[in-house]
């Protein structure tokens, strides 16, 4: 008998041993699996709100383009530079946290789409450094714009099917696993039953008393006191492998518990960037949430505007929250987990508002007794954040479009007002000048010397007039024109001759308010209308004898470079200040110290110039220091020298 008890005792030993490593190889095994799936899960959670930053940033850098094309205010450019830099930067962790081959195909070609957009329409208006509501490539903007758009939503697409994958493989390999692990136990189990079976034959009669003793123990009729010495050992480690099953257990529910909220925030995510009718979408999210809690009741309420807000709850049979419990749960610090005090099973988290949107709340409610653990509690902070996130991204996107809007209404008001203050102008000043005229060309003996002063300066200020609303109607119709070929029938033109013609004609007016004017030209042969660019040049020489005082000096370049047709007027005046130099190519924009010396214009010459060489085709840009002159260089495409030249 010594024999075989130490043969039984080492039976049960080796079983003890092997249930041991079973749950150990289970646990360590279950932990690293889990490990791996949420960290992918992370991964993937991580690029797809790079992604989004993405977007965000380049809409920053889209708005911050368009107001300062419609303004030409550089603190427009503020997120213009913060979007176009945080982008990559975002391109550049979606590209770390996801190793797919089709997401980083499709970020590629995001990131080219980007680059495009940047270096083909931002860059060219920032460089300029003017207000230009009218730039030829808007329309080619937008349409990079919307490429960019087209190009984020596929990788947003791509990884939330790669989630998908990613989350079936997942629950798939814990069920491999689980089934794995449960054949294991049935091999344990069948073992156990072999061992039971080789114990019964070798000591029937002793087992047999055991397992009656262990009956009646089980059933009660026994006390653990009244139990054989024998049993003891037994006792002990009938007592060890129940211990460990029920930890088994546990462990199994543990895990379970963490995959499913796992699998609940990556579908209440996906759910959110939905962006179809968002009352549907804030139902959808309170069922997945009410289902894979096991709550009795889910509400939640959100303010998208000042004016709108959206408000949700499953089931829908439930009764609308109280005043009372509403205030309860506002009073709260946003974002924290906490308890609904008046309400058996109620919790809330309360979401933060801003300076034009009240804030809202995710309450969820049990109707049974069990308890809100850590993990419940940490999972309905993550759910509000998502919340609060996707309802932040939605006003965001609002007030942009909102802006971008009133920016456009604004700048049709204003084209709308300058037409039609030129056109009913025409009319009346027509007449001024007919009957000044009339009396200026008599022979003046009716009129005595002061009233032929009179006449002179009226008809004087009359062509002044006259010359502004022309230079706004010019402006009125290129509005509409530039970027459409506004030249009719565009001939060559030589600006050398050109420049000559106008130095010809400044001489006089250089010599009577004792300004040097000198220049060099060179053939330089262009595509364009001579009358617009005699115009144009001639705003530039009128603008350098204008501001430049008596003793100054105004020179000139006619010159060819790189396939460039390059004129460059010269002034030793008063400068431009460098907060003006932005807006100096608007239309109305004075620069302070030509206001300040009561320097006659109505701002026109130089949205004019810009104008004319847009249509043409070229650019013009300034450079200024204040008391020490200004240059004004035009760079127009060359053509070669016609035959007929």
């Amino acid at each position: 008998m010594g024999s075989v008890g130490r043969r039984l005792h080492a039976g049960f030993v080796v079983l003890i041993l092997l249930f041991l490593g079973y749950v150990v190889t289970q646990v360590v095994a279950g932990d690293r699996m889990q490990e791996r799936r949420t960290a992918r899960a992370q991964r993937l959670e991580e690029a797809h709100d790079a992604n989004v930053a993405a977007l965000q940033h380049m809409t920053d850098a889209e708005t911050g383009v368009r107001g300062f094309q419609l303004t030409g205010h550089k603190d427009f450019l503020e997120p213009y530079d913060k979007g176009r830099v945080g982008a990559f930067t975002a391109f550049d962790r979606v590209a770390t946290q996801s190793s797919d081959p089709e997401v980083l195909r499709l970020l590629k070609q995001e990131r080219t789409a980007a680059s495009q957009w940047l270096y083909s329409y931002a860059t060219p208006i920032v460089n300029a450094g003017v207000a230009d509501p009218e730039y030829p490539l808007t329309r080619r903007g937008k349409d990079l714009f919307d490429r960019i758009r087209a190009d984020n939503a596929a990788v947003d697409n791509a990884i939330q099917a790669l989630q998908t994958r990613t989350a079936a493989a997942g629950r798939r390999e814990q069920r491999l696993s689980e089934v794995m692990f449960e054949s294991l136990g049935v091999l344990l189990l069948v073992a156990t039953m072999l061992l039971a079976l080789w114990s019964r034959r070798m000591l029937l009669a002793p087992l047999d008393h055991i397992r009656r003793t262990l009956q009646r123990l089980a059933a009660g009729e026994l006390s653990a006191r009244a139990v054989p010495a024998g049993p003891a050992e037994l006792r002990s480690v009938i007592g060890t492998l129940n211990h460990l099953a029920a930890e088994t257990e546990r462990l199994h529910t543990a895990d379970r518990a963490r995959l499913l909220r796992t699998d609940l925030r990556q579908a209440v995510a996906v759910a959110l960037r939905d962006a179809g009718d968002p009352g549907a979408t804030g139902r959808r999210v309170a069922a997945m949430i009410g289902e894979a809690l096991g709550a009795g009741a889910v509400h939640g309420r959100v303010s998208l505007d000042a004016t709108r807000s959206l408000s949700a709850r499953w089931p829908q049979t439930v009764p609308s929250l109280s005043e009372r419990t509403v205030h309860d749960v506002l009073a709260g610090e946003p974002g924290t987990f906490q308890i609904v005090p008046h309400v058996q099973g109620a919790v809330a988290v309360p979401l933060p508002g801003d300076s034009e949107c009240p804030p809202g709340l995710l309450y969820v409610a049990r109707h049974d007794d069990r308890p809100w653990s850590d993990d419940d509690r940490r999972l309905l902070v993550t759910l509000a954040r998502e919340i609060d996130h996707a309802v932040r991204q939605r006003r965001l996107h609002d007030r942009q479009t909102r802006l971008i809007g009133e920016l456009r209404a604004l700048d049709e008001r204003k084209d709308v007002f300058v037409s039609t203050v030129t056109h009913e102008l025409r009319t009346p000043l027509t007449s001024i000048l007919g009957y000044t005229e009339m009396l200026s060309d008599g022979d003046g003996g009716e009129l005595s010397a002061m009233q032929q002063r009179g006449v002179s300066a009226i008809l004087r200020n009359a062509h002044r007039l006259q010359a502004t609303v022309a230079d706004l109607l010019l402006l009125d119709k290129a509005s509409g024109t530039i970027g459409r070929s506004p030249l009719a029938e565009p001939v060559p033109v030589d600006l050398a001759a050109v420049v000559t013609a106008l130095h010809t004609e400044f001489v006089p007016v250089a010599e009577g308010r004792d300004i040097t004017l000198t220049g060099s030209t060179a053939p330089a042969w262009v595509l364009g209308d001579p009358r617009r660019l005699e115009r144009a040049l001639r705003n530039l020489f009128d603008n350098a004898m204008k501001f430049t005082g008596a003793g100054g000096h105004a020179t000139y370049r006619v010159a060819v470079d790189a396939g460039k047709a390059v004129l460059t007027v010269t002034d030793t005046g008063i400068g431009i200040p460098p907060g003006d130099l932005s807006g100096l190519f608007t239309p109305f924009h004075r620069a302070g110290n030509a206001m300040d010396q009561a320097v006659q214009g109505p701002g026109l010459g130089l949205a004019i110039v810009r104008t004319i060489m847009t249509e043409h085709g070229g650019t013009v840009t300034a450079q200024s220091q204040l008391d020490q002159g200004s240059t004004f260089t035009v760079m127009l495409p060359l053509i070669a020298v016609p035959v007929t030249a």
